[in-house]
This record gives C-alpha cells, sequence and structure tokens, in this order.
C-alpha cells in the first residue's frame, strides 16, 4: 500500500512498485479517481471516514508519503490532522488486517521534543507509530526535498538552487535529497526492510 501517492515522493514510490515484478498488487488510496494501471488498486477514500473492513486493507507493507503544508492545511490542527492522525489511522487499519512493515517519509530533526511544530508532530507520529505493532517499522528522514512539485513552493524552491550550487561542499546531511532516492529507501523497506524500528537519515539519501 501506498498513502500519498499523488505526491512529489509518493509519485515515485507508485512508478517503483508499479515496476517491480515482485511486487503483485499496489494498493494506493486516493481522494480523486485515477487512471487505471496495471496491477494497481486505487480506491477512493475520505481520510475522515476510512472503510474499516475494506478488502483492500489486507496488504504486506505500507508506505506512507502522505502530507501537506502549513500554507495548505491553513491551521495547525489540520496540519496536524493530515500529517499526524490520517498516517496514524492508516497504520492502525493496516496493521489490524496483517500488514507488517510500515515505513514512513518523515523529517530530519522529527522529535516529539521539538520547539518547532513540524519537527514536533513529525516526532509525535514515529512515536506513536511504534505502538502499533509492526515487525518492521522505518523512518526515512529526508532534508530539502529535490523534485518537481504540482504546486510551486518559492521558499524550497530558493533553498533548493542555493543547495545545488553549493552542495559539492556541503556535509552529506546538509545536501538536497532527490525524491527518487527517498522513495527508494521507503520502497526497500517496505519490502526487505530488517525488523524493528530503523532510521534512514538524510546522510544516506543524497
Amino acid at each position: 500500500m501506498i498513502v500519498g501517492a499523488t505526491g512529489l515522493v509518493g509519485r515515485h514510490v507508485l512508478e517503483l512498485a508499479l515496476a517491480d515484478p515482485h511486487i503483485g498488487i499496489v494498493v494506493a488510496p486516493v481522494r480523486r479517481p485515477v487512471g487505471a494501471r496495471p496491477k494497481l488498486e486505487a480506491p477512493v477514500i475520505d481520510y475522515e471516514r476510512l472503510p474499516e473492513e475494506a478488502e483492500w486493507w489486507h496488504v504486506h507493507a505500507v508506505v506512507c508519503a502522505l502530507g501537506t503544508t502549513m500554507k495548505e492545511a491553513r491551521s495547525r490542527e489540520a496540519f496536524r490532522r493530515v500529517d499526524h492522525d490520517y498516517p496514524l489511522e492508516i497504520a492502525r487499519l493496516a496493521r489490524k488486517h496483517g500488514a507488517r512493515r510500515f515505513a514512513l517519509n518523515s523529517a530530519a530533526g522529527a522529535h516529539p521534543g521539538s520547539p518547532f511544530f513540524y519537527f514536533r508532530v513529525k516526532g509525535d507520529l514515529e512515536r506513536d507509530l511504534t505502538s502499533i505493532g509492526f515487525g518492521f517499522l522505518t523512518f526515512v528522514r529526508p532534508g530539502l526535498i529535490g523534485g518537481d512539485r504540482a504546486e510551486i513552493r518559492l521558499g524550497e524552491r530558493i533553498a533548493s538552487v542555493l543547495l545545488e550550487a553549493i552542495g559539492p561542499i556541503l556535509p552529506r546531511r546538509l545536501r538536497i535529497n532527490p525524491a527518487a532516492n527517498i522513495a527508494r529507501a521507503l520502497l526497500d523497506a517496505a519490502i526487505d526492510g530488517p525488523p524493528g524500528v530503523h532510521v534512514v537519515d538524510a546522510a544516506d539519501l543524497t
């Protein structure tokens, strides 16, 4: 299962998963209908009313790349609902129906005690996911994500240009993390990640 499959990182995960001969079916819940693809099941859902007993919950692993921005959410409460509550409920229902693996696209700096709201929400989600009961749980923590988004984020674009210019002299942990690299790490963790809780840092995603 790929959650957030229409976003920047999620789109890359989806393409990798559909091309992988070892993956039989890819479930990608979406808010609006998408075009049919071989081996893709894309149920249209409302995150506020997730179906408890849908057959498509029966998956082996989940990749979660769901997320928003404060600008899009317009309030802290709405941001937390999208970046914390929805992924946690997806995780709960997938685990209930047998999923054993979960890989989360989190963020460098994620920590429940962070003074920054964004990183605190990400840290809260990581903490709460550990209580769901997945035997294989991976947190991928990118820094600035590189790639072409559907929407323009001016601040990220400016930062990307600057980091691309000075990237070769920066420590690996401060360089841009290409969306394709993040997607590969997420899918690898979902397919064959080690047991227990693991973190993939930004330095490993350049």
